[in-house]
């Protein structure tokens, strides 16, 4: 035999040897990957009853919102009728405080004159009893004037 022969023999061992050592991690990873094969399956059959409940849920969500929607719709309406009720009572509020000014104004200014009327009543009375009085005390002063004084 010559010495390539021998070598080739030592490589053909070796590489005898290295499938060997190799056999048993490709049969684990043989039987590893079949795990994750039938992992994903699983994950596919799972995920397609898991999309149409997604769907089913969307669709329900869509309905809802449809519903709020209408429902806003409804308030938005209310409260434009409320806005027009506030303004017409703004209006009458208004026009009630304008009459109340113009009732009072017209029920004071004839009660200031009968309270100014009697007043001035009073006064008239009160000066003319005031001058009666001094047209007396005059009176009797000149009286006491032409009087003659008694000496003594």
């Amino acid at each position: 035999m010559h010495g390539w022969e021998i070598a080739l023999l030592i490589v053909s061992g070796a590489f005898a040897l290295l499938v060997l050592a190799l056999i048993v991690p490709i049969l684990r990873l043989r039987h590893t990957v079949d795990q994750a094969t039938r992992a994903l399956r699983d994950v596919a059959d799972a995920t397609g009853p898991m999309l149409g409940n997604v769907n089913e849920t969307v669709a329900n969500v869509n309905t809802a919102l449809g519903q709020v929607q209408t429902s806003l719709d409804g308030v938005n309406l209310q409260l434009a009728r409320l806005d027009t009720i506030t303004d017409h009572v703004q209006h009458v509020t208004a026009n009630v405080a304008n009459l109340s000014t113009v009732v009072t104004a017209a029920a004071a200014n004839p009660l200031v004159k009968v309270a100014a009327f009697g007043y001035g009543v009073r006064s008239a009375a009160a000066r003319r009893r005031r001058s009666d009085e001094e047209a007396e005390v005059r009176a009797e002063l000149k009286q006491r004037h032409r009087r003659p004084r008694h000496s003594a």
